[in-house]
């Protein structure tokens, strides 16, 4: 088991930093979600109580932490906790990866932007309107790859950032 697991991001955003309008994420780009597969693919997986029921099931190959304020909640096949710190240590410990994924929401990302040390952005290239936002990621410096995309009527770019 490692002794310390890398924490990213993975995430879908706007220029203007938008994720998601009215609980949905405004885009579908399929390439963006078979990145999301690979790149997360055997590796733990955290996210806030909404962003698992917009997905409506764990996801396969990967261990499902899901954050929560109900202290009721129970969910097959998902470890649930209560707090991001919580999950983290559930992930380290549950999975022995050298890698675990924050995927959402924006509560969560924010509580989380100080803890990551990778982000893994798809940037799509338009200024959108939203309602939840990804958190300022001016510290993320330094790039360690970049990819220009363009498909299903979307520009967008794959951008993978570290702290510098």
């Amino acid at each position: 088991m490692p002794t310390s697991s890398l924490i990213s991001i993975i995430v879908i955003l706007s220029k203007n930093r938008v994720i998601a309008k009215n609980g949905e994420i405004p885009w579908k780009i399929s390439e963006d979600l078979k990145r999301f597969r690979r790149i997360t693919k055997g590796h733990p997986v955290i996210m806030g109580r909404k962003t698992f029921e917009s997905i409506g099931k764990p996801l396969p190959g990967r261990t499902n932490v899901i954050i929560t304020q109900n202290s009721k909640l129970k969910i097959q096949n998902c470890i649930v906790v209560h707090s991001l710190e919580k999950a983290i240590e559930e992930a380290k410990r549950s999975s022995g990866s050298d890698e675990i994924f924050i995927i959402g929401g924006g509560q969560v990302f924010e509580q989380a932007i100080q803890l990551v040390d990778k982000l893994y952005l798809t940037i799509v290239d338009e200024e959108i309107d939203g309602d939840v936002f990804f958190p300022d990621y001016s510290d993320f410096k330094k790039i360690v790859f970049e990819q220009k995309r363009e498909s299903q009527g979307y520009k967008y770019t794959f951008i993978d950032l570290e702290k510098s």
